[in-house]
């Protein structure tokens, strides 16, 4: 059986989309710190490390959260789900406007990271239903794009969110405030939203329920090992260290850059938030252009490797240029290829993983990738309170993306053999 020409373009705008948007706001939440930072830090009187360590303990409620929240998705449904953790993560974000100290700070940033920490492979998990094998980059891809839009579109409304204190707040607490609203009101409109199988879709034709069910019982009807036993598969530990290092660069540029154009520049928040920008729209166009060749092409490996390997060279060549027109046009190249790589990963693990081990797989992906978010922002907070200035920043950032490069060659390698 066929699925019918709609299938693809009703789950990729009933559900990819909306999903985006979710994601996107998620991260927001998570990374608008950066920009809060700029007042924030004086004000509770952080030093570089312990803001890096604050971005970066995100983390650990973030890696603590995601196996339980994958399994609290399978057994309450999507949308209960989306809910719950929408309005967790906006509370969170919205109350670190009322700390007072580091320690507080830190414990709200758990929190957030609790609230978030499953959502990820979650949605991985739950459109590993939905989708078709000609469209599993887009699929898992495109949601992907909400990370680097999340910084492309926020940087200027945060630096416009910077410039105004209404009502007497301090610009970042305004900041903080008015960017969890969204989530508070989409994570309520999620609860109805959200069908929890393919025949739960009522925009889903009859055909094309049958269809993806055949296409689950097939994968369920292949040799597999059980859940558990996949963890013993070296490929799974591979991509889940390929992750790491692709979420390292990702996480020190998202918490860093803001701070280290300012002490280039002096420029106001305004200004740095369209200079932060730049790298995250190269990372959406990056992200969407080589998830659809990927598709085409069928190709996964190099899709990853070559964008990884130019988001290196592009970070080196930032750092070398500084602040103008050249160091402005390398951190676009950077965002280019870091989106690219991210766009496109998720389609090499999911070679790999069948539908009955994409969970335990998922999440051990996800949690020791999502502890590059934990490593990487207070590495370089350490580095730039003891090793000497800014440019230890792209240096680490340089390394980290080209492992990454060199890693997912040799996962080639190994997944060619027979």
């Amino acid at each position: 059986m066929q699925a019918s020409g709609s299938l693809e373009r009703n789950v990729r705008w009933r559900l990819v989309v909306p999903i985006t948007v979710l994601l996107l706001l998620s991260s927001l939440d998570r990374v608008n710190i950066s920009f809060a930072a700029l007042g924030m830090n004086q004000a509770l009187g952080l030093t570089p490390s312990q803001y890096g360590f604050g971005a970066g303990v995100l983390f650990v409620g973030f890696l603590a959260g995601q196996y339980p929240s994958v399994l609290l998705l399978q057994r309450i449904g999507m949308g209960r789900w989306v809910s719950a953790c929408a309005l967790i993560w906006a509370l969170g974000s919205a109350g670190i406007t009322l700390v007072h100290s580091a320690a507080e700070f830190y414990a709200l940033r758990v929190l957030i990271g609790l609230a978030e920490g499953g959502f990820a492979p979650g949605v991985v998990l739950y459109l590993s239903q939905f989708t078709t094998e000609g469209e599993r980059a887009r699929t898992f891809g495109v949601p992907m794009i909400a990370i680097p839009l999340s910084v492309a579109l926020g940087s200027p409304l945060s630096g416009w969110l910077m410039s105004r204190s209404p009502a007497g707040l301090s610009p970042w607490r305004w900041l903080l405030i008015a960017e969890a609203v969204p989530a508070l009101l989409l994570g309520i409109a999620a609860r109805r939203y959200f069908p929890d199988h393919p025949g739960d879709a009522r925009w889903l034709g009859a055909n094309d329920v049958v269809f993806l069910r055949s296409q689950a019982a097939a994968d369920l009807r292949a040799p597999r090992p059980n859940d558990w036993s996949v963890l013993r598969r070296p490929l799974v530990w591979a991509a889940a260290m390929l992750w790491f290092c692709l979420l390292s660069g990702s996480y020190g540029i998202i918490f860093w850059l803001p701070q280290i154009v300012k002490s280039l520049t002096g420029f106001s928040p305004w200004a740095i938030g369209w200079i932060n920008a730049l790298p995250w729209l190269g990372a959406a166009v990056g992200m969407y252009l080589n998830a659809v060749h990927s598709d085409r092409t069928r190709e996964r490996f190099w899709h990853v490797a070559l964008p990884s390997l130019l988001a290196a060279a592009a970070t080196v060549a930032a750092g070398h240029f500084g602040a103008g027109t050249a160091g402005l046009a390398a951190l676009l190249l950077l965002g280019v290829g870091l989106g690219a790589a991210q766009g496109a990963f998720w389609s090499v693990p999911t070679m790999f993983l069948t539908r009955s081990t994409l969970a335990i797989g998922a999440v051990m992906i996800n949690l020791l990738g999502s502890a590059g978010g934990l490593v990487m922002p207070h590495l370089i907070g350490y580095g730039i309170e003891h090793w000497g200035g800014t440019s230890i920043a792209a240096v680490l950032i340089a390394v980290i993306l080209a492992i990454a490069g060199v890693l997912t060659l040799v996962m080639r390698v190994v997944a060619m053999r027979p």
